[in-house]
């Protein structure tokens, strides 16, 4: 169990019965103010490097195919030996955060994160650049719950918190997008390899203000790591992951998937049995019970689906359907890209302190889902000024309003000895959200698009055959056809999300909750 002489009071005035209210805020313009959004440009600068790997690769994988000799069958392990690591191991990173200290795994893992990047540009051959980036999600996994544990232990209360979360939060949303654009200039005028590369100096960069600027609690003297539930946890995720992964080449009635996806729920569920027993949990069951932390871990992974279905598609379309360069496509997003900021620092972070988190959860994801369904209309003939940017600039400002206070409630109320658990389980919600968006979404499209193609091809064939150039335009067709229907049941999704923030999401504003506090009620 923690030490209860090492817990940070920054939060324990969050849980019932605890003695110590909220750390005081330093006053603006103090050099502890200052110190802290320097702090928070440190924390910042890490989270976008690990979200931008996640897409960043995926611009430059035909270049790195080409030139290390990938099949068509193995280049997949590009993207799932990253997302199987990091999804699969972000509840033990998490955990040891809380026991080690989140500023030893914050810097730690930016330094392995560094080493495994240069590893994976250097590479020779496909083993290389797969072990390459498993290290990468490994390491991930270590970095990112220690960044979001740091970011709320930072910035524990009031309109400052809900700032620091805005910018916390447009980097969560809008770093894929970032990625894309990254990935394409980057490929298109140095190399491949410069995808990996270009992480090594931002680590460095993050290494040092790390050292200089952050601050956190020692570990947990005493405290042991639950071995049982590692095992159980993590091999329940990775399975779980493995199994989304292979869906998309192997199809979800294989053998293969239907074994990993059954037997991950059926490790996750003697997980969950085993953390109410044990008494050093790995996941703490409170934290999830709690409606408003688990409605808006559910959020977060139901709003991560549209979002991964959005790039993965409008990135095929624009690039294969529109003849878009990988720059110019990386371009295409950044409209998104912007309005995803403005919907986290301009508005959520202004409104969050005095709304109840549903009063902006409810608009946004609402919002999202408009904008995915006006991206139902396109065919090959659609133009982007016309018939995408509209769509996704209203994405993007669903998304903004979405990932602020999602995460920001997901991670209150909790104690600093769990603080890292907290955020990991966050993060683990995104990475399965993306998982199940990128394996169930490109289900639907490619089943979709073969039935298409299979009807109206035979009645082509029946009618005499087509000409090259009426069947190219037919299978145009009938792939943007599969695109729209995934992308219809991505906007589902987000208002199957909205129903969600309305009935579970019901939580006071911040600034209700720190009144409620100070003045408790007469016994």
């Amino acid at each position: 169990m923690s030490d209860p002489a090492n817990s940070d009071p920054a939060n324990s005035g969050s849980r019932p019965g605890s003695p110590a209210g909220p750390r005081p805020r330093p006053e603006p313009g103090t050099e502890a103010d200052t110190h802290r959004w320097w702090a928070l440009a440190v924390i910042a600068t890490a989270q976008l490097m690990v979200v931008l790997d996640a897409t960043i690769v995926n611009i430059a994988l035909p270049s790195a195919q080409r030139d290390l000799g990938l099949t068509n069958g193995n280049r997949q392990w590009v993207i799932t030996a990253y997302t199987l690591a990091f999804g699969g191991l972000l509840l033990l990173g998490g955990r040891i955060a809380d026991l080690v200290g989140r500023k030893r795994t914050f810097v730690v893992g930016l330094i392995g994160f560094a080493a495994a990047s240069a590893i994976g540009g250097a590479s020779s051959g496909p083993e290389m650049l797969f072990l390459a980036r498993a290290l990468q999600g490994a390491f991930a996994a270590l970095l990112a719950p220690s960044a979001l544990s740091l970011l709320t232990t930072t910035f524990t209360s009031g309109p400052d918190r809900a700032k620091a979360f805005g910018v916390f939060s447009a980097i969560a949303g809008a770093g894929s997008a970032i990625g894309l654009l990254v990935g394409g200039v980057l490929t298109e005028y140095l190399s491949w390899r410069w995808c990996l590369y270009v992480n090594v100096p931002i680590a460095v960069t993050a290494v040092v203000g790390a050292f200089t600027l952050l601050s956190d609690r020692a570990g947990s003297r005493g405290a042991r790591l639950d071995i049982p539930g590692v095992i159980l946890g993590c091999g329940g995720l990775v399975a779980l992951v493995y199994g989304l992964s292979e869906a998309e080449a192997e199809g979800w009635t294989a053998p293969l998937v239907l074994g990993l996806l059954i037997g991950g729920v059926a490790l996750l569920c003697a997980f969950v049995g085993w953390q109410s027993r044990t008494t050093g949990p790995l996941l703490p069951l409170h934290i999830v019970r709690d409606r408003n932390r688990g409605g808006s871990m559910l959020i977060m992974c139901l709003t991560t689906v549209g979002l991964f279905g959005a790039f993965l598609f409008m990135t095929y379309f624009l690039q294969n359907i529109l003849g878009y360069s990988p720059l110019r496509t990386g371009l295409a997003f950044l409209p998104m890209t912007a309005s995803i900021v403005i919907g986290s620092t301009q508005i959520s972070a202004r409104l969050l302190p005095y709304v109840p988190p549903r009063f902006l959860l409810v608009p946004g994801l609402l919002l999202g889902a408009g904008g995915l369904y006006s991206l139902t209309s396109i065919d090959i003939h659609s133009s982007y000024p016309t018939h995408i940017l509209p769509g996704t600039v209203l994405l993007g400002l669903g998304l903004g309003l979405t990932f602020m206070p999602a995460i920001s409630t997901g991670t209150s109320g909790v104690a600093a000895r769990d603080a890292g658990v907290t955020s990991a389980t966050v993060n683990t919600a995104q990475q399965v959200g993306g998982s199940i968006g990128t394996a169930l979404l490109n289900t639907i499209a490619t089943t979709t698009t073969s039935a298409y193609l299979a009807v109206r091809l035979a009645a082509a064939e029946r009618e005499g055959g087509l000409t090259p150039a009426e069947r190219t335009d037919l299978v145009n067709t009938g792939t943007v056809h599969g695109f729209t229907v995934a992308i219809a049941w991505a906007a589902v999704i987000l208002v199957a999300a909205a129903i969600v923030a309305a009935l579970v999401v019901t939580g006071a504003s911040p600034r209700t909750r720190e009144a409620e506090a100070a003045n408790p009620p007469p016994p």
